[in-house]
């Protein structure tokens, strides 16, 4: 699976994915930091890249439909979150591998303690 790692997370987000063996993309290496979020999710969806953010507006299936993407990973964060928090939230996704496997044409938003999959 490859992932496109929004803005929004902290740097070692892609080094948390590839020790699950994960390729791992970062917004700020290919040019599109500060760029808006349409132009995110059509670089995550013309590339089969399924987006992991932190940003909620990528959990609105109106303006992003699941089925259009390799899937969308929707961090819920508190405004207070830390990376190690931060971190810590995505590895609880990860570690779920059947779950991970099944992204493609999904929307999973996790918080702390569950996960929540939309097919659109």
């Amino acid at each position: 699976m490859r992932f496109l790692v929004d803005e929004d997370l902290p740097r070692s987000t892609g080094d948390l994915l590839r020790r699950y063996e994960y390729e791992a993309v970062d917004v700020r290496d290919i040019g599109l930091r500060g760029t808006k979020d349409a132009q995110i999710a059509a670089y995550a969806q013309s590339d089969g890249l399924c987006l992991v953010t932190g940003d909620f507006d990528f959990s609105d299936i109106r303006n992003y439909p699941p089925q259009e993407y390799a899937g969308l990973v929707v961090l819920k964060l508190p405004r207070t979150a830390t990376a190690s928090f931060i971190l810590n939230l995505l590895e609880s996704f990860l570690q779920q591998e059947d779950l991970v496997a099944q992204m493609p044409g999904k929307l999973a938003i996790v918080e702390a303690g569950r996960v929540r999959i939309r097919t659109g």
